[in-house]
């Protein structure tokens, strides 16, 4: 380890130049008005942007008379099974939560019945109160033939 009086090995590198090789093909020489012009845009920054300005290709029309792929009324129709497909699970959801209410509103309706059915046998088969009628208390009481001797 080097004392930091004594200075260590030092490295020095030292750049090699790079040299060029002559294209192998030869340059074909371009007409000055096919070249595009240049265009420079000065960013907010300060840095300046430099290139070629790119023109978009054409895009060949459609010719007259030529039908799309896919005609209208079968896409129209697709869609429709595929949004026919998405509620069939709220359907089947709906028709459980019908079949539920309505095994839900018979039983009320039986608990009803039941409920009323009783307190009708109750007032008819439960004591009556007396309004004053004659009480015959029988201690010893004798049928022969069909007659009763008290």
């Amino acid at each position: 380890m080097a004392h930091p009086e004594q200075p260590g090995a030092v490295e020095v590198h030292h750049p090699q130049p790079i040299t060029l090789h002559p294209a192998t093909t030869p340059l074909v020489p371009v007409e000055p008005r096919t070249v595009p012009a240049v265009q420079s845009i000065v960013l907010p920054d300060g840095r300046v942007v430099t290139g070629y300005t790119l023109t978009p290709a054409p895009t060949p029309a459609p010719a007259a008379g030529t039908r799309p792929a896919v005609s209208r009324t079968a896409v129209n129709i697709a869609l429709g099974g595929i949004g026919f497909a998405a509620v069939c699970g709220g359907l089947v959801l709906l028709t459980s939560f019908i079949a539920a209410l309505a095994a839900f509103v018979q039983q009320l309706i039986i608990l009803a019945a039941v409920i009323f059915g009783g307190w009708i046998a109750v007032q008819v088969l439960g004591p009556r109160p007396t309004g004053g009628g004659t009480t015959v208390n029988i201690r010893k009481a004798v049928i022969k033939r069909n007659r009763f001797y008290q």
